[in-house]
């Protein structure tokens, strides 16, 4: 299995609308990619490691697939509509990360 991890960076100035992320664009990327699409999670940073100190990523998006190759012929149709959503809950330039999860 595979996770593919969004990240999307905090900073000054840095907004995330994870109201829209969680209600709107992960629901829709849900519909776009289908049953390749195992499990999703979304976690909204809180705070940094240390006591009072502020997140370093505003939120984290999972998405979960078989296999590199599902995730990409389940995705690759329908990049350019998930991607522009993107400026309808930030303005933080997201990061992705594909990994196998191992346990």
């Amino acid at each position: 299995m595979i996770k593919v991890t969004v990240m999307y960076p905090a900073g000054k100035d840095m907004k995330f609308d994870i109201a829209y992320y969680c209600n709107t664009h992960m629901p829709m990327v849900q519909k776009k990619v289908g049953a390749a699409l195992k499990k999703l999670a979304v976690e909204q940073g809180i705070a940094g490691g240390a006591p009072g100190s502020s997140p370093t990523y505003l939120a984290f998006g999972h998405l979960y697939f078989d296999s590199l190759e599902a995730f990409q012929s389940a995705f690759a149709p329908h990049a350019e509509s998930i991607m522009a959503d993107i400026p309808n809950y930030t303005n933080t330039q997201p990061l992705l990360q594909i990994s196998e999860v191992k346990l």
